[in-house]
C-alpha cells in the first residue's frame, strides 16, 4: 500500500520507512523541473552483494542512463506510468523520482536482483569443482530484472559483431542523441524513446557509429517495441524477439537475462564465452557452441549463472591470434 500522506523525507524518518512514502517537496534538478520522491526500504538475503548484483545493468566506464556514484546506484527508465529516476543504495533503500517513481520502487527489489531465485543453485554448483568454488565466493551477486525489454535491446543490438569499445562508443551516442533530461538530482537521460527510434531514417544512425544491417534491426525492434514490453516472461520474450529478422539468440539471451532475471539465458553464438566454459569446465582451451552447451548441461536452469560466474571469476580461455578491430562506421 501507498502512504500518501506529505511528509519531508529526512535520514531518521527514512531509516524507519516500512513500505512507499511520497514527498511533494520540490528537488533541485538540472532541467529546473519540478518532481517528488517515493521511498521504499528493501531487505536484501544473507551476505547480498550490492555492486556486482546492478553494475550489469550499466555500460562500463559511462553510462548516460545510470551510474554509481558515492556507493549509490541510479538508473533512469521510461515506465509504464512514465519517466523515472531510481536510487538505491547499499542499504538498499530505494527512492524513485518524478511520474513513475512509485513503478520504479515498486519493482526495485527485481532492479535489486532480490526476486532471482538460487534456492536450488548451491546443490548443482557441487557438480563441478570451480563451479563451487565461485558459487561461494559470489554466493551474494543475483542476477537483476529490470522489466524494461527496449533499452536492453537496443545495447544487445549495437553489440551485434563488434568490439564492446565500439558498441558502447555508439550505444553513448544514440543515448546523446535521442536524449531527453530523466527525473531527479543527477544529471542523467532517458533510453531512447522506442517511437522516436523507429521515426527515423537509417542514415542517421551513420553518423553515430552504426552501420545499415544493425540499424535496421534496432528499427524493426523499435516499431514493435511497445509489443515486447507486454511480454510476460523471458520464453515469450524470446519467441517474439527471434522472429524479427537481425535478433538472433544470442541478442535475446543477453536481453533476458537482466530484464526478465534469466538464470538459464545462455547466450549462444559469442566470440568468447565458448572458449571460456571449454577451457574453465573441461581445460579446453577452444569451444564450440556445442561443446559449451553440452559442459553447461549439468547445470541446466543456472546455466546463464554458471557462465556469469566464470566471468566474475576472471577465468578466460588463453588468447591465440589477432584481436578483433575496434572501427568507425561514423568515418567510413
Amino acid at each position: 500500500m501507498f502512504d500518501h500522506r506529505p511528509m519531508a523525507l529526512t535520514p531518521s524518518t527514512g531509516d524507519r520507512a516500512i513500505g512507499l512514502f511520497f514527498c511533494f517537496a520540490p528537488l533541485a534538478w538540472h532541467s529546473s523541473a519540478v518532481t517528488s520522491e517515493v521511498t521504499r526500504r528493501l531487505t536484501p538475503p544473507e551476505r547480498y552483494q550490492f555492486g556486482p548484483s546492478v553494475r550489469p545493468l550499466l555500460v562500463p566506464k559511462h553510462d548516460p542512463c545510470g551510474t554509481i556514484v558515492d556507493g549509490a546506484f541510479w538508473l533512469a527508465m521510461r515506465t509504464p506510468a512514465g519517466p523515472a529516476t531510481l536510487r538505491l543504495d547499499r542499504q538498499l533503500l530505494s527512492t524513485g523520482f518524478g511520474p513513475g517513481a512509485e513503478w520504479a520502487v515498486e519493482h526495485a527489489d527485481a532492479i535489486a536482483g532480490l526476486r532471482d531465485d538460487v534456492s536450488d543453485f548451491p546443490e548443482l554448483a557441487r557438480r563441478h569443482p570451480v563451479v563451487t568454488r565461485l558459487a561461494k565466493t559470489f554466493s551474494g551477486v543475483r542476477i537483476p530484472a529490470t522489466l524494461r525489454v527496449f533499452p536492453r535491446l537496443l545495447r544487445a543490438i549495437l553489440e551485434q559483431k563488434v568490439t564492446g569499445k565500439e558498441a558502447h562508443r555508439s550505444y553513448r551516442a544514440i543515448c546523446r542523441h535521442f536524449g531527453e533530461p530523466a527525473p531527479g538530482p543527477v544529471e542523467l537521460v532517458l533510453p531512447p524513446d522506442p517511437a522516436a527510434i523507429a521515426a527515423s531514417a537509417y542514415w542517421v544512425f551513420h553518423p553515430l557509429g552504426v552501420e545499415q544491417r544493425r540499424t535496421e534491426a534496432l528499427l524493426r525492434a523499435a516499431r514493435v517495441a511497445d509489443r515486447l514490453e507486454r511480454c510476460a516472461d523471458a520464453a515469450e520474450a524470446t519467441t517474439r524477439m527471434t522472429a524479427l529478422p537481425g535478433i538472433g539468440p544470442w541478442t535475446a539471451a543477453e536481453v533476458v537475462r537482466t530484464v526478465f532475471g534469466d538464470p538459464d539465458a545462455v547466450s549462444v553464438g559469442d566470440f568468447h564465452i565458448p572458449n571460456t566454459v571449454a577451457f574453465a569446465l573441461a581445460g579446453e582451451p577452444r569451444g564450440t557452441d556445442e561443446r559449451m552447451l553440452e559442459l553447461l548441461e549439468p547445470f541446466r536452469g543456472h546455466r546463464g549463472r554458471v557462465c556469469d560466474l566464470l566471468a566474475m571469476g576472471g577465468l578466460m580461455a588463453p588468447k591465440y591470434g589477432p584481436r578483433m578491430p575496434v572501427r568507425s562506421f561514423a568515418r567510413f
